[in-house]
C-alpha cells in the first residue's frame, strides 16, 4: 500500500520537471548564446512565478500578471477576461523586431504654433508655417529648438562642439539617396498618378526630384556628389531602411571618401479633421518653401549607433545657419531612438522635406535652400 503513494509522488514530480523543461525551451527559444538563454530565463522567472500562482502559467492570451491579478479579483471581470484580453492587446503597441529599423520616422514635434501661410502656391491644400513659440520640453541651442524623445540629456555645450565629419579633397564626398523615394508631393494640376497614399513612381512629384535639386546645387558650389534615386520602398514598402543600408554599405566600400549621406524624405501632418495640409516658409523674392525637419538617430533602439552626437552637432550647426539666413524655413530638430542607418558615417542626415501636402515646387526650392546653405557650412569648417 505505501508504494502507490510513493509512486504518484514520482509521477507527479516528473510532471512538474517536464513542465519546467517545456517552460524553459519556451523562454529561450531564438536565444544565440548560453548567456542570452540565461538572461531570458532570469527575466521571464519572477513572471513565471507570479502566473502559477494565479493559476495563470499557460493562459491564452496576452494579459499581464498585473492585469491577471486585478481580473482575479472581481468576478464580474473574470468572466469578461476574453474582451479585457482583445482590449488589452489592441492598445499595446507594436515594436519592430530587434535589429530591424521602423518603416516610417517619428516626426511630432512637442508643440508648434501654426500660423497662416498666404503666399504658399495654390494645389488646393490649406497652408499653415509652424514655428515653435515655447521652449518647455525642448533642448534650445541658439536658435535651434530640439526634440528629444531619448533618455538622454543634452548639453548646449557639447552641441556646439565641432562636428567631425569634413570635406576633404578626395571625391566624391556626398551621397543623397532616399530610403522613402516614393513619398510625393501635390502638384496643382493634380496629373499625378498615385502609387499609394500620396506616393507616386514619377520622380517629377515625389523626393527623388528634391534630391535632383540639391545634387545641382551642391555640384555648382564644387562639391562631388552621387545622386542614388533607386525607390527602395517600391514596389514594398517593408524593408525599405535595410535594402538603403546595403546600397549605402556599398556605396561606402566602393568611394570611401564619402563623408555626407543625406536620406532625403517628406512629413505628412493632418488636421484635426485627417486632411492634410502644408508647411510653408515665405522666402523674399523667392516665394513659398516647404519647411523642412532634420531626424537624427540614436542608439536608444539598442542598435549599435556609438556616434550619433556627431551627427547631431552637424544638424544643429546646419539648421543654425538657415535659420540665421531663413528664420521659419526648419521645424524644430527631431532626436530619436531609431537610428535610420546614421551609424554608416558621422555626417548622416535624414531630412524631411515639407509634407504630403505641399507643391513639387515649395519641396524643390526648399531643397535648394538647404544644400547651398549646407554647402556654406561644410566649407567654412575647412577654413
Amino acid at each position: 500500500m505505501k508504494k502507490k503513494p510513493l509512486l504518484l509522488l514520482r509521477r507527479l514530480e516528473a510532471l512538474l520537471l517536464a513542465a519546467g523543461i517545456l517552460w524553459g525551451v519556451a523562454v529561450t527559444a531564438g536565444s544565440g548564446s548560453a548567456a542570452s538563454a540565461w538572461a531570458a530565463l532570469r527575466e521571464a522567472a519572477p513572471t513565471g512565478i507570479l502566473r502559477w500562482e494565479l493559476g495563470d502559467l499557460w493562459a491564452r492570451d496576452q494579459l499581464s500578471p498585473a492585469a491577471a491579478l486585478a481580473i482575479a479579483q472581481a468576478p464580474l471581470l473574470l468572466s469578461a477576461r476574453p474582451a479585457v484580453a482583445e482590449l488589452w492587446s489592441a492598445e499595446e503597441p507594436e515594436t519592430p523586431p530587434a535589429g530591424q529599423e521602423p518603416e516610417q520616422p517619428e516626426a511630432v514635434p512637442l508643440e508648434e504654433t501654426p500660423m497662416e501661410a498666404p503666399e504658399a502656391i495654390d494645389n488646393g491644400v490649406p497652408a499653415r508655417t509652424l514655428v515653435p513659440t515655447d521652449p518647455t520640453g525642448y533642448t534650445v541651442c541658439g536658435r535651434v529648438y530640439i526634440s528629444n524623445s531619448t533618455g538622454y540629456a543634452l548639453s548646449v555645450t557639447d552641441l556646439q562642439e565641432p562636428f567631425a565629419a569634413t570635406l576633404t579633397g578626395e571625391e566624391p564626398q556626398i551621397l543623397i539617396l532616399h530610403t522613402h523615394g516614393s513619398e510625393a508631393y501635390t502638384p496643382a494640376e493634380g496629373s499625378v498618378v498615385w502609387s499609394g497614399a500620396y506616393r507616386t513612381t514619377d520622380s517629377r512629384y515625389n523626393v527623388v526630384k528634391v534630391g535632383d535639386e540639391m545634387a545641382s546645387v551642391f555640384g555648382d558650389a564644387g562639391l562631388s556628389v552621387l545622386h542614388d534615386r533607386t525607390l527602395y520602398d517600391y514596389p514594398n514598402y517593408n524593408g525599405a531602411y535595410d535594402r538603403a543600408l546595403s546600397a549605402i554599405q556599398s556605396y561606402l566600400a566602393q568611394y570611401p571618401s564619402i563623408r555626407f549621406i543625406l536620406d532625403v524624405h517628406r512629413d505628412a501632418i493632418e488636421d484635426g479633421q485627417g486632411n492634410q495640409y502644408k508647411v510653408v516658409s515665405p522666402i523674399d523674392g523667392l516665394g513659398a518653401a516647404a519647411q523642412m525637419s532634420l531626424v537624427i538617430g540614436s542608439d536608444g533602439s539598442g542598435l549599435t549607433h556609438p556616434d550619433w552626437m556627431e551627427n547631431l552637432r552637424l544638424a544643429a550647426a546646419i539648421q543654425q545657419d538657415i535659420l540665421t539666413e531663413y528664420p521659419t524655413l526648419m521645424r524644430p530638430l527631431l532626436l530619436r531612438n531609431s537610428r535610420y542607418n546614421q551609424h554608416a558615417t558621422t555626417g548622416s542626415l535624414l531630412v524631411e522635406v515639407g509634407a504630403a501636402g505641399n507643391s513639387p515646387e515649395e519641396a524643390a526650392l526648399a531643397g535648394r535652400l538647404f544644400a547651398e546653405r549646407m554647402a556654406a557650412v561644410l566649407e567654412a569648417a575647412v577654413k
